[in-house]
């Protein structure tokens, strides 16, 4: 066995402190280093946790992201859909549970075939991890080479890779106790256009504010509203949008963050919800924009109807989560929230349907990250 604290002071002296990730026990080593000496965001969500870290590889820091080889399904969609074609760089630590010719639950006999080709079919470099010290640092140097060129680079880790290492802080096991103001529906929605409210949140746009458009419908009009280098236009990994601003938002805390989202997208990841009002990032505003249909696909109807978004999202610890009925309302509390911040949810019913003629942005995703990283440094 390798010492797991030892290589993990390797990590952290290549500048690798931030960690998001599912608990597995071949990894429960280093993710207790990792919770010891380190930030770490414990996911709901192996897609989630790839997303947070992407979001906070945007702001600036080293990001690890830690899983089971059974989760890596679930994390598929954002390492081929944000990963690559933003090409944010990433390492990752991948269990092999059900490793040929070692006996493990049935559940994992499949995944501990493919995982090495899954890997492979996603074009990540990877390497098996050595539980030789000395073999690992040159490992992690060959890893941190890809990451420094915005390429992943994953280890996948067998069955007693690395020693134990004991859990420190146990504030993780408390509940957080956070006041909450909630506000219900009162009366009559006014239901603007998706277009009507982005172009009012465009309209209060600063020097401090980032704006991070979920995919679809949401992130063109945007853009044809107003290209900006604050903009970011998440394509693919539907549901992550909340995900990247939680990992953008802990990183740099002296951004305003604004995740612009949508019905479809919110059902598909809603576990976020959790992991946004535990961690509870002030500078964090999350926007639902309602039509109760996936509108880039055809108009199909979604399950939203029947969520009551207000209250999940205050049940899951956001300090405000407020209906707003108007698009006068919509600028009232952007602009009460840039003044005072606190993790808040702002939920809005929207017509259904788009722009007519819309086209898409012409600026390819992996710009629109690095134009977004400098106005980040500005």
């Amino acid at each position: 066995m390798m010492n797991t604290a030892q290589f993990g002071s390797l990590l952290k002296e290549l500048g690798f402190d931030f960690y998001s990730g599912v608990p597995c026990s071949y990894l429960k080593s280093l993710i207790n280093f990792a919770i010891n000496e380190c930030e770490f965001v414990m996911s709901n969500n192996e897609g989630d946790a790839v997303a947070i870290a992407a979001g906070a590889s945007i702001g600036g820091k080293k990001s690890v992201v830690l899983m089971q080889n059974s989760g890596l399904t679930n994390a598929v969609s954002p390492l081929t859909s944000l990963i690559h074609p933003f090409r944010i760089p990433i390492l990752g630590f991948v269990s092999l549970r059900g490793e040929p010719g070692f006996p493990d639950e049935p559940q994992h006999e499949l995944m501990g075939q493919i995982t090495p080709e899954m890997l492979n079919l996603m074009q990540i470099k990877w390497d098996y991890l050595s539980s030789d010290l000395d073999e690992a640092k040159q490992q992690l140097q060959r890893a941190n080479q890809c990451i420094e060129q915005n390429q992943p680079y994953f280890f996948i880790v067998k069955k007693g890779t690395l020693a134990q290492v004991t859990l420190q802080d146990k504030q993780l096991n408390e509940q957080k106790t956070i006041p909450t103001i909630k506000r219900e529906k009162v009366f009559d929605d006014e239901k603007p256009s998706r277009y009507e409210a982005l172009q009012v949140i465009s309209a209060l746009r600063d020097d401090n504010t980032v704006h991070l458009a979920t995919t679809g419908k949401l992130g063109r009009e945007l853009y044809d509203v107003e290209d900006a280098p604050n903009n970011f236009y998440m394509v693919g990994s539907m549901g992550c949008i909340s995900s990247i601003g939680l990992g953008l938002a802990l990183v740099r805390r002296e951004k305003a963050i604004i995740a612009l989202d949508g019905d479809g997208a919110l059902l598909m990841r809603m576990g976020n919800l959790a992991t946004n009002g535990y961690y509870s990032p002030a500078n964090l505003l999350h926007i639902l924009l309602d039509n109760h249909i996936h509108d880039s696909t055809g108009g199909q109807f979604t399950v939203s109807p029947n969520v009551h978004f207000v209250d999940t999202a205050a049940a899951c610890g956001y300090e405000q989560s407020i209906y707003v009925h108007t698009l006068e309302e919509l600028t009232e509390y952007i602009k009460a929230w840039k003044q005072h911040q606190k993790l808040t949810f702002l939920y809005m019913k929207i017509a259904e349907g788009s722009k007519s003629g819309l086209g898409r942005p012409t600026i390819k995703p992996f710009e629109v990250k690095e134009r977004l990283q400098v106005f980040l440094d500005d």
